[in-house]
This record gives C-alpha cells, sequence and structure tokens, in this order.
C-alpha cells in the first residue's frame, strides 16, 4: 500500500492530497471566511490562504509524526492568520497589527467552528515571542514554529523570483541595446 502522507501532490481544491489531512480540515475550508483569505495578500506574492494552508500542512506533518494532535494543530494552523483585513492598508484602533491579528483571529475563528482549548491557543500565541504569554501547548509551538520557517520561506522564495524577474528585464534590456 502507497504511503499517502509522503504524496507532495496537491488535489484538485489545492490542499495536499492526504486524505486524514483533509478529514482534518475540510468543513473549515467550505466555510467563506477561509475562503476570503484568499484575496488577500500575506507574504509578498503568498496569499493570506496558502499561507496558513502551508503552515497548516506542516504543522500537521510535524505533529502527526511526534504523536501530538495533529488534528488540532492542521485546524489551529488554519486559522491562524483569519484576520480577514489587508494589513498593509488597514490601521487598527487598538494597536499594531503583529500584535492584536491573533485575537481577531481568534474572534473570527470562533464565529465559524468551536474550538478545542488547544486550537484557541495556536491561534492566541501563534505571534509569540510578540505574545508576552508563551504557548501552552507543544502543539501551539509547533504551529508557531512552522509559521515563522513558512513566512520566511515565502518572503525569501518572493524576493527570489522578483529578483530574477528584474534581473531577466535588465539582461533583456541589455541584450537589446548591444543588438
Amino acid at each position: 500500500m502507497k504511503n499517502q502522507s509522503k504524496s507532495k501532490h496537491k488535489s484538485e481544491n489545492g490542499i495536499p492530497a492526504n486524505r486524514e489531512y483533509e478529514q482534518c480540515v475540510k468543513d473549515l475550508l467550505d466555510t467563506r471566511p477561509v475562503k476570503m483569505m484568499k484575496k488577500f495578500r500575506h507574504h509578498h506574492s503568498v496569499t493570506c490562504f496558502d499561507h496558513c494552508l502551508n503552515v497548516s500542512w506542516y504543522s500537521f506533518m510535524v505533529c502527526r509524526s511526534l504523536h501530538l494532535n495533529y488534528r488540532a494543530a492542521a485546524r489551529g494552523g488554519l486559522l491562524h492568520d483569519l484576520f480577514l483585513y489587508d494589513w498593509r492598508t488597514t490601521t487598527l484602533s487598538e494597536g499594531k497589527h503583529a500584535f492584536r491579528h491573533p485575537k481577531i483571529a481568534l474572534s473570527n475563528a470562533d464565529k465559524i467552528c468551536t474550538l478545542n482549548d488547544i486550537e484557541r491557543d495556536i491561534i492566541e500565541k501563534h505571534m509569540w515571542p510578540l505574545t508576552l504569554r508563551p504557548p501552552r501547548y507543544i502543539e501551539s509551538l509547533v504551529v508557531c514554529l512552522v509559521d515563522k520557517y513558512c513566512a520566511v520561506t515565502e518572503i525569501i522564495s518572493s524576493s527570489a523570483k522578483e529578483a530574477s524577474s528584474i534581473t531577466s528585464k535588465v539582461l533583456l534590456g541589455l541584450k537589446t541595446l548591444f543588438d
């Protein structure tokens, strides 16, 4: 029997092709607020939805391999940035986005599903150490670290693509000069 957990292929709806993972998050993927995350750019060219999907998938995989609550990690990871606004242009009345969005995401997540204590902690503490209270559960720490990893990877990848595009344009411009 083929081990699907190592599959890097995506299903037609864009999520990793893994039945166990799909069972953890399918109900959330069908909600309007989660779908709305596709409208907001998060890290360069990566949407908020794609970022959350990355965090959710890798957190699921890490927690499953460590025999932790991988369902809570997948769900909390998917909902951790459910703030539903463009953080580059929106001014929050109660402070800066980096400090405030976990509470906003938690409030939005509460409106679409019933969260367990681990999922609540994941969403609320994913910005630690900016959130002064550290994660209470190992799964929360995993999602927090995976979130940082994904953000850095997405930013570097987007920056590399932009740099490559600029380099290509410069080289094309130089080629036209010498033709």
